[in-house]
């Protein structure tokens, strides 16, 4: 098993397990995933219905939406969809895959990943939005926030 070696107040802590260690990082958590589209108008629009919720933050250069604490945002980009990433995935939260997934599809997603278990009880899948970005689901049991 890796260690790790941690300094603190001149005391070493020392070959400890990495999976016994206290969360120290500076960072906070998930806080916002920007989705570059070529159309702000319309994507604002499929968003809204994806989501159900309008943005709170509105303007010609950023279309933000709160998603349970988390933002959700949408910048103007004029790429072909095909130079969209699809190197990172970010997973939203839902409680049913495969019925969200077929909404998804309803409203004009397309299919990238199909649902799937992958284990203890996970289900993930992914869409790609009309712009190519690629757009992540997923329900896990074990997931609490502190």
């Amino acid at each position: 098993m890796p260690t790790v070696r941690f300094y603190r107040r001149r005391q070493t802590l020392t070959h400890r397990p990495l999976n016994l260690l206290p969360m120290q990082t500076p960072f906070l958590g998930l806080r916002t995933t920007i989705y570059k589209v070529a159309d702000l108008a319309q994507a604002k629009d499929w968003y809204s219905r994806v989501l159900q919720i309008g943005p709170y933050f509105d303007e010609p250069f950023y279309v933000g939406f709160n998603v349970a604490g988390y933002e959700l945002g949408l910048q103007p980009d004029d790429s072909a969809p095909a130079a969209a990433g699809t190197g990172v995935v970010t997973y939203w939260g839902v409680a049913d895959v495969q019925n969200t997934s077929q909404a998804l599809l309803h409203l004009g997603a397309t299919l990238h990943e199909a649902p799937a278990e992958v284990g203890g009880g996970i289900v993930v899948a992914t869409v790609k939005d009309p712009w190519g970005n690629l757009f992540g689901i997923i329900h896990n049991p074990h997931f609490k926030l502190p």
